[in-house]
C-alpha cells in the first residue's frame, strides 16, 4: 500500500509521517477553499447571464454557510466513528456531484439546492475540523503550528485558485472555471486515497513528539449514535461561559470574513470600477500575507496567553474593515488594506483552537470546538446575505463592512471575559468521543 511504502521512505529520512498527513490535508483544504471561495468570482456572470438579484444569489450562498457550519459538530462525531479517509473521500464526492449538477441549472432554486444545500453539506462534512483533528491524532508536540498550516490552506486556496478562476471566466464563462474546480477535487480525492491514514497505529507510530515507551492503547470502541455525540457535546460545553464567548467571536470572526470579504468584496470591487481579475488578485493578495500571518498566529499560540492574542486579530481586523471605505479603492489604498487585513484574516483560528482543547480536553476538543465553528458559519451566513440585501436595497455594500467593523472591536472586548484559571475539562459523557 502506497501509505505503508511512504512512511518508510520517510522514517528512512527522519520524517515523521505526521507530516504527509498534514500535506494530503493541506491540498484538501486547499482544493476545498478553492470550492468555497469560487461563488465570489461568479455572483456578477450569474446576474448577467440570468437575471438574479444580488440578494436571491447572497440566500444560496447564505445557506451553504450555515450547513457548512451546522455540519461540523457532526463532521467531528463522523471523523471519530468512520474515520478520517472514508469520510473526507464522501465529502470530496458530494462536493463534485453538486457542482457537476449545477453546469446544467438554470434556476434559481437549482442553485439554492446545489450550491447552497448539497455543498454546504458536502464541504461541511470536513469542515476545519478536520485539521483540529489531524493535529489532535498525530501530533503531541507543535499543534498549533500545524493548526497554524492547515487553517493557512484556505489563504493558499484563495491565493491559487481565484485569480485563476477570475480569469477562465471573463475568457471561456463561469462553466469551464467550475469544471476546472471538479477536476482538482478529483485530484485530491486519489490523494486522500493513497496516503490519509486515521491514527498513528494504524502505521505501528506513535504521534510526533511523543517519546512515550509504552505500548499505545488501542483506540477506545466509537459506537454511539452520531446524533448523541454532538448534542451530548453541545449540552455538556453550554454549561460553560467559555463556551459562548468562544462562539460568540468566532460568530463575528465568520461574519468579518468569509461571509463578507470572500463572497463580496469582488463585486463591490467592480461597483467602484475595478475588472473582476483585478479585484479577484486583491484576494490573492490577502491569501499569501493570510498564509504567512495564520502560520505566525499557531507559533504564536503555542508560546502566549491565547486570550491576548485574540483581543488583538479582532482590534486590528475591526480597525482594517472600518478604514477600506476610506480608501476611495485606489491602488495603494486597498493594497495596504490587503495587507493589513490578510495578516489577520484566519489568524483567529490556532488561538480559539487553543483555548478549545484547554477548557474542554483532549478528548472532546473536535466536537467542541464543532459547534464553535458552527457559530463561525452562522455569521458568515448572516453576513453573506446582510451584505446582499445591503446592495440591493441601498446600491451599495459598505454599509455592512461598517457594521462587521465594529462587531470585531466589540469581539476584541469580550474575548478577555474568559477566566485564567488552569484548564478545566468538561465532565466526560458515555457518549465522549477519542480526538
Amino acid at each position: 500500500m502506497i501509505s505503508n511504502w511512504l512512511s518508510a521512505a520517510l522514517a528512512r529520512r527522519n520524517i515523521h509521517y505526521g507530516w504527509a498527513m498534514v500535506g494530503v490535508t493541506f491540498l484538501t483544504a486547499l482544493i476545498t477553499a478553492g470550492t468555497v471561495g469560487a461563488p465570489g468570482v461568479f455572483i456578477v456572470p450569474l446576474q448577467k447571464e440570468f437575471g438574479w438579484s444580488p440578494a436571491e444569489i447572497s440566500s444560496a450562498l447564505s445557506i451553504r454557510f450555515i450547513l457548512f457550519g451546522l455540519m461540523a459538530p457532526f463532521a467531528a462525531a463522523l471523523l471519530n466513528r468512520y474515520g478520517l479517509r472514508n469520510v473526507t473521500l464522501s465529502a470530496l464526492l458530494v462536493v463534485a456531484s453538486g457542482l457537476m449538477a449545477s453546469l446544467a441549472m438554470t434556476k434559481v432554486w437549482h442553485l439554492v439546492l446545489l450550491w447552497g444545500v448539497v455543498i454546504g453539506v458536502g464541504t461541511g462534512m470536513t469542515a476545519l475540523v478536520l485539521g483540529a483533528t489531524v493535529a489532535a491524532r498525530w501530533f503531541a508536540a507543535r499543534r498549533g503550528l500545524v493548526v497554524g498550516i492547515l487553517t493557512a490552506s484556505v489563504a493558499t486556496g484563495q491565493l491559487v485558485f481565484l485569480p485563476l478562476l477570475a480569469t477562465l471566466t471573463d475568457r471561456y464563462g463561469w462553466r469551464v472555471a467550475l469544471g476546472l474546480v471538479c477536476v482538482m477535487l478529483g485530484v485530491a480525492a486519489f490523494a486522500v486515497l493513497m496516503i490519509m491514514r486515521d491514527r498513528p497505529s494504524d502505521l505501528g507510530l506513535r504521534p510526533f513528539g511523543d517519546e512515550g515507551t509504552e505500548p499505545l492503547p488501542a483506540p477506545p470502541p466509537n459506537n454511539a449514535p452520531i446524533m448523541a455525540a454532538a448534542l451530548g457535546t453541545l449540552r455538556d460545553a453550554s454549561k460553560s461561559r467559555a463556551f459562548w464567548i468562544l462562539f460568540a467571536t468566532f460568530f463575528i470572526c465568520g461574519a468579518s470574513t468569509n461571509g463578507l470579504i470572500q463572497v463580496h468584496l469582488i463585486p463591490m470591487c467592480l461597483d467602484f470600477g475595478i475588472p473582476q481579475v483585478q479585484a479577484a488578485s486583491l484576494l490573492a493578495a490577502m491569501g499569501i500575507f493570510d498564509f504567512f500571518g495564520t502560520i505566525v498566529s499557531g507559533w504564536l499560540s503555542d508560546r502566549y496567553d491565547n486570550r491576548y492574542l485574540l483581543f488583538w486579530y479582532y482590534g486590528l481586523r475591526g480597525l482594517s474593515l472600518l478604514f477600506l471605505p476610506f480608501t476611495n479603492f485606489s491602488f495603494y489604498g486597498l493594497s495596504l488594506f490587503a495587507m493589513f487585513y490578510g495578516l489577520d484574516w484566519i489568524a483567529t483560528v490556532p488561538p480559539t483552537v487553543r483555548l478549545t482543547a484547554q477548557r474542554f480536553g483532549p478528548e472532546r476538543a473536535n466536537l467542541v470546538f464543532g459547534w464553535i465553528f458552527a457559530g463561525h458559519q452562522l455569521g458568515a451566513a448572516s453576513a453573506a446575505f446582510g451584505a446582499g440585501l445591503s446592495r440591493t436595497v441601498y446600491a451599495t455594500y459598505l454599509p455592512a463592512f461598517f457594521v462587521a467593523g465594529a462587531l470585531c472591536v466589540v469581539a476584541s472586548v469580550i474575548v478577555l471575559a474568559i477566566s485564567r484559571p488552569a484548564p478545566k475539562v468538561v465532565a466526560a459523557a458515555a457518549v465522549a468521543a477519542a480526538a
